[in-house]
């Protein structure tokens, strides 16, 4: 266990601790997304196969979840700084492993270099719990949301440096395609540097504090859960299904709306309108649902947020036009950003300092996995039965933490499982 450092003030450092977590995932979606944009491109060009085409994707997916637990466990035993600052680089030796294997046109190097800026995505989405525990739990989900709103500044500029990049290699002789990754190593390594020199004290040292003056049950018992019967309690269970239904069904809605649109006769212009309708939703609202979440309570907003979800899957396929697609896929986001937001206040209220890093390590592979049956599964369902079928399939598994919040408010437990300070 680390020590605690003696009169530490949380209120004080908590929200130059919240801004260098916005900064750390605002960098980090920008070189995500970046990547992302070009590496399809990049995965067919280097196997001679269209086919391929997905494949970088899917690597990215699956270094995020499975080092999702391990960047969780770090967290407990090295400190949140120092296990989001090593997340960091990976990010910047996966970009350059990725860019060099462009230059040497070696597709087994380009996808072992995406899968480690996949782990580098993980570290960086497990910053929204460091910024939950350095508060309260009353305004806890507001800080979790204000990390969340970095995803808004990654989503803008990382397509915004593609260009520039793109050229700059080519100046070089380089494949332009080497630019976004070029670009990935400074922003992975601006955010890693930020990280390992601001983000003190760490916010291990704070969130005891903040236990100590707000102690939940398992605190006052001297008991560690494991994660299984932490994920049996009914609001951890709430927490974790909100999240990974939320994610599924947003993935699997979003990533066929283009084809969908394509096979109705639209061009890219009208795709990439409803593409960002999509992202202003899941980012742009984030302190607001953030408030709501502290406000309200955290079972009300999940209720919203899968009834929005459930509404989008409904109402999407209901017009081939742009603007009442771009209305549908808006609230998919929105949706899924309420999920997200309530689901992550709702489990951090759930855990004592010393389960935290672990189980919220586990949460990430869920919401990854989640990610991943959400993709492969929209393709298949998009091919066998439609647009319309599939979004009615995703309005149906929303319905299912619809149904588990209601419930467990209904048991009278809305409240976070802390409690008031004495």
């Amino acid at each position: 266990m680390l020590p605690v450092q003696a009169g530490l003030d949380p209120e004080r450092h908590a929200p130059r601790i919240v801004a260098v977590l916005f900064w750390a995932m605002s960098l980090g979606s920008a070189a995500s997304i970046a990547a992302s944009t070009v590496s399809p491109i990049a995965g067919a060009d280097l196997a001679g196969k269209a086919a391929y085409a997905g494949v970088p994707s899917a690597l990215v997916l699956l270094g995020s979840a499975v080092s999702a637990p391990l960047w969780g466990a770090a967290m407990d035993r090295l400190g949140r700084r120092w296990a989001l600052g090593l997340g960091l680089l990976a990010g910047v030796v996966g970009s350059g492993v990725a860019g060099a294997a462009l230059v040497a046109r070696s597709l087994v190097g380009f996808l072992a270099g995406l899968t480690l800026t996949g782990a580098a995505s993980a570290a960086v989405q497990l910053s929204r719990f460091a910024a939950a525990e350095v508060h309260p739990p009353a305004v806890r989900a507001r800080a979790i949301a204000n990390v969340v709103l970095g995803g808004t500044v990654g989503a803008v500029l990382g397509p915004i440096l593609i260009g520039p990049a793109g050229a700059a290699a080519a100046r070089f002789g380089l494949n332009e395609l080497v630019g976004p990754f070029a670009i990935g190593i400074g922003l992975y390594l601006l955010a890693s540097a930020s990280v390992l020199w601001w983000l003190r004290p760490d916010p291990l040292d704070l969130a005891r504090i903040i236990n100590s003056l707000h102690p939940d049950a398992a605190t006052a018992t001297g008991t560690t859960r494991t994660v299984g019967v932490i994920l049996r309690q009914p609001g951890a269970l709430l927490a974790v299904s909100a999240m990974v239904i939320g994610q599924m069904v947003m993935v699997m809605l979003m990533v066929i709306t283009s084809l969908h649109m394509r096979d109705s006769h639209h061009g890219l212009g009208s795709i990439s309108a409803v593409i960002s309708a999509h992202t202003l939703g899941m980012y742009a609202f984030s302190v607001v649902s953030g408030r709501w979440a502290d406000r309200w309570g955290r079972g009300p907003v999940i209720v919203l947020g899968s009834g929005l979800l459930t509404l989008a899957g409904l109402v999407a396929p209901l017009s081939q036009e742009v603007l009442p697609l771009a209305v549908s896929l808006f609230l998919l986001g929105l949706g899924w950003n309420l999920c997200f937001v309530g689901g992550s206040s709702l489990l951090a209220d759930q855990l004592r300092v010393e389960e935290r890093g672990r189980t919220q390590g586990v949460n990430d592979l869920l919401i990854g996995l989640g990610s991943a049956v959400g993709s492969l599964g929209s393709g298949v369902v998009f091919a066998a039965v439609g647009y319309s079928v599939m979004g009615g399939i995703g309005a149906a598994f929303a319905l299912v933490p619809f149904g588990m919040a209601l419930a467990w408010m209904r048991r009278g437990r809305p409240r976070p499982a802390v409690a008031p300070p004495a």
